[in-house]
């Protein structure tokens, strides 16, 4: 995996930052990390320059002037990445929601089967979500219900995050007209990749509510999605 990069964007994580890096690196010993910072009041990004020696030329790190929202960080990073060699970019979270042996699969899948996008998926088998309440496992699912019916897209799992990208996905997406900054954004990606005709494929993943940490789900966020989804689909009529 020499040849592929993990992106994980980071306000507030300084609890998981540390065992997730090392989580990753022990999982595949040959891919890069691009931890991507909003100015974490806790500290999150000294954590990661303190740990930059003990994994020279493998982890990288973007400090950002504060809080600007997932979205940005990942097309922040992704710009990073595309300066750089590297064929295949993963998003991931910090808190362990994803499960860092499930990257090879994502790997394996996206190279050898010749797949432009691999989505690590919460509902290709079922449900698959440890640890969150009931009102939250129905509203994830309830969301991408919705995205299904609105955009026609056939993705189970619209707003997951935990995707590997080949390169010529990236560089074929105008970047900087990415609009939304929340979970639309996991949307957005998807839905350009889907109208693009790249090939996507999901694969089942078990994700794990974080035990460490305050989610960044908000109101505001949950109407991002829904309402954006709404123009988004308007605007390619």
């Amino acid at each position: 995996m020499q040849d592929a990069i993990v992106i994980i964007p980071t306000y507030n994580e300084i609890e998981n930052i540390e065992a997730i890096i090392d989580a990753v690196f022990n999982q595949c010993d040959e891919v890069h990390i691009l931890v991507v910072d909003d100015n974490s009041p806790d500290k999150t990004a000294q954590k990661v320059e303190s740990y930059q020696s003990k994994y020279s030329d493998r982890l990288f790190l973007v400090k950002r002037n504060g809080k600007q929202g997932l979205g940005t960080a990942y097309v922040e990073g992704f710009k990073w990445c595309l300066k750089r060699d590297y064929e295949f970019v993963f998003e991931m979270d910090a808190d362990f929601s994803h499960d860092p042996k499930d990257l090879k699969r994502l790997y394996t899948v996206c190279k050898e089967d010749n797949i432009d996008l691999v989505i690590g998926s919460r509902y290709i088998q079922g449900v698959n979500v440890v640890n969150w309440p009931l009102s939250r496992v129905l509203l994830s699912y309830t969301a991408s219900l919705y995205v299904r019916l609105i955009t026609g897209m056939k993705v189970l799992d619209p707003t997951a995050g935990f995707v590997c990208y080949r390169r010529v996905v990236l560089e074929a997406i105008n970047l900087d007209q990415i609009k939304f900054i929340g979970y639309a954004f996991q949307i957005e990606m998807k839905y350009i990749t889907y109208k693009n005709k790249f090939k996507i494929k999901e694969i089942p993943i078990i994700f794990t509510d974080r035990l460490f940490g305050d989610s960044k789900l908000s109101k505001g966020i949950i109407s991002e999605a829904i309402f954006g989804v709404l123009q988004m689909r308007l605007k390619n009529f």
